[in-house]
């Protein structure tokens, strides 16, 4: 999309914005209820609160206050601790079994710890030491009524300020370094822009969507260059053991490889802030290799070749698209060719976990995995996660939108035997690495191709002989051997669709779009498939 096209964009959504904003604040700024026995004296700070748009309503005493509480909603209250009959502490306590959400704000004269412990075990939202002064109680209103919409509307200002500058840095990227940048800022805003609940989210998706065209085209341009070794090459799958995870065993670390299927960059920006604290973490984005499909990029993680390269010198470790065989039974014995062939003495362990049953089963044995130089693990939950929303309408639900989406990896990482895992390291000697094989994009626009009975079934890339398809709406590649791709007929032809299109046959095509449509595949071009997350974690208790 030209950047004149998407200025135009810009200004209609920030006008719908700034109405918006301008109906907002002709609303009350909130519903207020204020137990003092010193009503009278606080009589100017009401009406200050008044002026500021604030509904107060006051009383003297905390059964009134608890009788006020239940014939109406308020937005906070404020609650004296020192006042006749029920103490501060005590109406506290009947405040949260007849509305439990609302914020409590306590005013108390005394700062005696054991008071200030109490009020903050019973959940209040902040608290102020009398005299308070009307700027006072204002900030604390703001930090618990309004931060969402202060949070909002500041991040809507930063990233319309920045707009134009995210655009030019689309425009102008011509090197992965830039084009990695660009994807690290149009996630960065993607989070702020969700947390704030922002409207400006149809506008950066907008941004997304350019960002997706052009490094598509990047991709075309360089790919098969990268692949014969000519230019500047990014990290790539096949070169993660030799210059990761080789040199940290060389200096005498001991390694714990943690690769989950299918992980994006945007989940492990979640996720990086619940181990903050337990690791020093190194962050960098390296490039899968194409297909973005396990039985390519991880195949060619653990043996360290492309994939043509494993179809010929091992054979019996390969799987052909057309064989029933799973494609990735023969991690293990990968990883040992690819120390076979670098003359390594290396001793390694290799899990897979499908289930909490086998992770749990991995952390029993934690103890015995010392005897080894390295040990890997690979997760699937996130990709068992993208195949159910798929399948599933629940799930669908359940995982709407790309938000959604982050929010529930965030909530299995948390409840999960990967975070035990991950503690049980932080407290050990282990360097952890945290990668991936390939990322996923939503899929919404989709392309006509035609092939026979034996063309694959994956959504983002098609191979096949004679297959039918516009070569302006994909990259083809018409010559495998250039892309070190396998190529089961001396005709085959590789496919890849870019940004979020898929593959959908002309019979029964509405059926087939329908169903696919919104949903989150892998296996060809954008940036949320092949910029993916390599991580180095360094216990901090070290």
């Amino acid at each position: 999309m030209p950047l004149l096209s998407a200025v135009c964009r810009q200004n209609a959504i920030f006008a719908l914005h700034n109405e918006l904003k301008e109906t907002d604040e002709k609303m009350k700024n909130g519903h207020l209820l204020w137990a003092d026995d010193e009503m009278e004296l606080l009589r100017p700070h009401v009406l200050f609160l008044e002026n500021k748009g604030y509904e107060v309503v006051t009383v003297t005493n905390g059964q009134d206050a608890l009788d006020e509480c239940r014939s109406q909603a308020f937005d906070l209250i404020l609650l004296d601790e020192n006042m006749p009959g029920l103490s501060g502490l005590e109406t506290l306590a009947q405040i949260k079994e007849i509305a439990p959400a609302v914020p409590v704000v306590m005013v108390t004269k005394s700062e005696e710890e054991n008071i200030m412990d109490q009020a903050i075990g019973s959940k209040i939202a902040d608290y102020l030491i009398k005299p308070v002064n009307p700027h006072q109680i204002l900030m604390t209103l703001k930090k618990n009524i309004h931060q969402r919409d202060i949070l909002s509307e500041t991040t809507d200002t930063n990233y319309q300020q920045n707009f134009a500058r995210l655009g030019m840095l689309i425009n102008d990227a011509r090197t992965t370094e830039e084009w990695t940048e660009v994807y690290r800022q149009l996630v960065s805003w993607e989070l702020q822009l969700s947390e704030a609940d922002s409207r400006m989210t149809e506008m950066l998706q907008m941004q997304k969507t350019e960002g997706n065209n052009g490094f598509a085209k990047f991709v075309k341009r360089n790919y098969l260059d990268w692949i014969a070794g000519v230019g500047d090459r990014p990290l790539m799958s096949p070169d993660l053991f030799k210059r990761k995870v080789f040199p940290a065993l060389d200096r005498g670390e001991k390694v714990f490889l943690l690769v989950l299927d299918n992980f994006r960059y945007d989940q492990w920006r979640l996720v990086a802030g619940e181990l903050a604290q337990l690791y020093s973490i190194e962050e960098e984005l390296y490039m899968s290799i194409l297909p973005t499909a396990t039985q390519y990029a991880r195949n060619a993680i653990f043996s360290g070749l492309m994939p043509n390269k494993i179809a010929q010198m091992f054979p019996d470790l390969w799987v052909d698209e057309d064989e029933e065989e799973g494609k990735n039974l023969n991690e293990a014995p990968l990883i040992q060719t690819q120390i076979d062939r670098y003359r390594r003495r290396d001793t390694f362990s290799y899990h897979k976990i499908n289930d909490s049953a086998g992770a749990e089963k991995l952390i029993g044995q934690f103890k015995q995995l010392d005897r080894y130089d390295l040990n890997v693990v690979v997760f699937n939950f996130i990709d068992m996660l993208s195949h159910a929303r798929t399948e599933s309408k629940t799930v669908r639900e359940l995982a709407k939108d790309e938000a959604a989406y982050r929010s529930i990896t965030l909530s299995w990482f948390r409840h999960s035997p990967l975070r035990e895992l991950l503690k049980m390291l932080a407290e050990s000697h282990y360097t952890v690495i945290i990668t991936t094989d390939h990322g996923s994009i939503r899929v919404d626009k989709p392309i006509k191709v035609v092939g026979d009975r034996n063309v694959n079934t994956n959504l983002r890339y098609k191979l096949g002989k004679n297959l039918g398809y516009n070569a302006k709406e994909v990259f083809d590649i018409k010559e495998p051997a250039k892309a070190q791709l396998p190529s089961p007929n001396i005709s085959t032809t590789y496919i890849f669709a870019t940004g979020g299109d898929f593959f959908a046959y002309p019979n029964n095509y509405n059926y087939y779009v329908s169903y696919y449509k919104d949903t989150f595949q892998h296996g060809g071009i954008s940036m949320e498939e092949m910029l993916v997350p390599l991580i180095v974690l360094q216990p901090k208790k070290r």
